[in-house]
């Protein structure tokens, strides 16, 4: 015989975990299917205007936001500049070394570092996160996974203008980033952005994270590194939780500027773990470039870095070290450049 006392306490709890239940069931389908204004894609810097064109091809046809993110910055890795890609601004010794990373709505993840003569790093990265058990190809590996998957190796031309940036350094060979002055902003060096005559913003990444239709987020980052870095340095472009993460609960970030001090911090793993905190996408950022300076101290002014990031409600938002930042946004009403709020003022 059942006891009746035992029997209503049953029940009772069973209502009230059916109750919970249906609560978090609700909470979960509103994050996960009711977002306001997804699809949705950011980049960083001006380049990612063009770039966010090619991903938002992918987001309104209701299609994969991983498919997105690598359809994006394929446009900015085939562009012949001193930035990204094979033109890119080279090591100290002239040659071109690429770094790239792709991370989905699953966790999954694949990188490459020091890639040499392959013209899209991103898509390589996506076939070993989705081809290999390991997350990180470098070097003469990462080429050979690559021949191997069909990639053609590429002759090495540099831009006109890395060109021209190679032989200037050459002239003193020195490997410091200068202090930033943000008047004249053509004296940036290879850590930090850099205002061309034209108006036009150089840079060493193209960052960006997008969340599709069905509420997926997916993110990748590529990179040629640091113009004049030392034969085999890698910064933090491939390294997952530092140039890129993604974790489609809370949203995802991706980094910009001097590797090195974002790797100290995580930074992008970081930002995101502000956002599981509650914080917007803007003060997540804000949070961890304050850390940064913090730890730079008066070095700070040295560098730059930045951060954009997207949350699951499909709030973004971004935060600099210092002024000159801008990262680009396309939605179903918008497509513009936004400058970006900084820690340090003009």
């Amino acid at each position: 015989m059942i006891d009746r006392r035992k029997f209503i306490l049953s029940s009772a709890l069973t209502g009230v975990a059916g109750m919970f239940s249906s609560k978090m069931f609700a909470r979960d389908r509103e994050e996960l299917i009711d977002v306001k204004d997804k699809p949705i894609v950011i980049s960083t810097w001006d380049a990612g205007i063009a770039a966010n064109k090619a991903a938002w091809e992918v987001l309104n046809a209701k299609g994969r936001a991983l498919d997105a993110v690598e359809k994006g910055v394929m446009v900015t890795e085939s562009s012949q500049n001193c930035c990204v890609g094979l033109g890119a601004n080279p090591d100290r010794d002239g040659f071109v070394t690429l770094d790239a990373s792709i991370m989905d709505e699953n966790f999954n993840c694949g990188s490459v570092a020091f890639l040499e003569r392959i013209k899209h790093p991103i898509s390589v990265a996506r076939r070993v996160m989705e081809k290999t058990p390991h997350v990180m190809l470098v070097g003469v590996g990462a080429q050979a996974f690559a021949i191997a998957e069909g990639f053609p190796l590429e002759e090495q031309k540099l831009s006109a203008e890395a060109e021209k940036n190679y032989t200037e350094w050459l002239k003193k060979s020195e490997y410091k980033p200068p202090a930033i002055n943000v008047e004249k902003t053509n004296n940036h060096g290879p850590f930090a952005p850099a205002k061309l005559e034209s108006g036009e913003w150089n840079h060493d990444t193209i960052g960006m994270i997008a969340m599709d239709a069905s509420g997926s987020l997916s993110g990748s980052c590529t990179t040629s590194g640091a113009g004049f870095k030392m034969r085999g340095r890698v910064g933090d472009s491939p390294i997952i939780g530092s140039g890129l993460y993604v974790d489609n609960e809370v949203g995802a970030c991706v980094a910009t500027g001097q590797g090195e001090d974002v790797i100290r911090v995580a930074g992008s793993h970081s930002v995101v773990e502000m956002m599981r905190q509650g914080l917007s996408p803007e003060a997540a950022c804000k949070k961890i470039i304050e850390r940064i300076a913090k730890i730079k101290k008066e070095k700070a002014k040295d560098i730059q870095v930045a951060f954009i990031a997207l949350n699951k409600a499909g709030q973004y938002g971004a935060y600099a070290l210092h002024p000159g930042f801008e990262f680009a946004l396309r939605n179903k009403d918008n497509e513009k450049l936004i400058k970006s709020k900084s820690l340090f003022k003009v």
